[in-house]
Parts: structure tokens; sequence; C-alpha cells
């Protein structure tokens, strides 16, 4: 009964580092070498937006020093800017440069192909549908785990 679980526990593990692979080797193909596939990924969820560094922790994609240092890398690299909020001068507000942006394209691109890369038809686009459901439960189960501790005895 566990061994489906599991094994999403290890595919998400292995899936994140084959990600990571994957981002590494389109940085190469587009000569980008001033930057890691961590970073690249960070840029790409950053996206468009504006956000707080906070934000990025607390959302769950990123630890602390971890963070930091990537944020400091692409700011030297000019993919990202920082600054100050007006209103709350301990908070720094994170955008991406035109040169985040461009490669935040290109990482979209990228999705877009590999996307299609899988097929799309009404069977992928189910398969896919009942995949992120499964997934967010998971994501559900061990965020109030880590909120609230064990639900029930084991």
């Amino acid at each position: 009964m566990n061994q489906p679980y599991l094994d999403i526990v290890r595919l998400v593990e292995r899936l994140h580092r084959h990600f990571l692979d994957v981002l590494r080797t389109e940085l190469r193909r587009l000569a980008i070498e001033d930057i890691n596939a961590v970073q690249a990924l960070l840029l790409y969820n950053i996206g468009e937006n504006e956000v707080v560094i906070r934000d990025l922790k607390d959302r769950g994609y990123y630890q602390g020093s971890n963070v930091s240092y990537n944020i400091k890398a692409l700011t030297e690299a000019a993919y990202l800017t920082q600054e100050r909020s007006p209103h709350d001068r301990r908070s720094v507000r994170l955008r991406l440069t035109q040169k985040g942006l461009d490669l935040c394209n290109a990482v979209r691109k990228l999705q877009s192909d590999l996307a299609e890369a899988l097929g799309v038809n009404e069977e992928t686009v189910r398969a896919l549908d009942t995949t992120v459901d499964t997934m967010q439960r998971v994501e559900r189960t061990w965020t109030d785990f880590i909120h609230y501790g064990r639900t029930r005895p084991l």
C-alpha cells in the first residue's frame, strides 16, 4: 500500500535533479556561463513579478542562506535588481532585469517545447491532471505535517 507513495517521494527528488540537468544543458546551449541551473530556476520562479526575498523562502522554494547567496550572485551578474521598500526599509524587493527576463523567456520556451514533446492529446492531459492532483495532495500532507505534526498515530 505504501509503495506508490515511496515511489513518488523518490521520483520527486530524481525529477528535480533531472530538471536541473535539463536547465544546465539549456544554459550551455545558450552559451550562458555566468549562472547555474539553480539560479536560472530561481529567475524563472520570480518571472515578471516583483517579489520580496522572504516570499521566496516562505513559499518553500529556497532555504535562507542559499537564497541570499544566489540573489547576490544574480544581482552581480545583472539578472536581478534589488530595491529597498520605501515603506519597510528591512524589506528588499527583487525584479528581473531585461537580461533576466530574456533568460526567463528562454526557460519558458524550453518548458513549452518539453511539454509538447510529451505529446499533447486528451489522454496525456488527463494523466497530467491526475498527476498534479496527486502531487498537490502529497504537498498538502507534507505541509500539514510541518505545521501541525502527526495528525494521527502511526
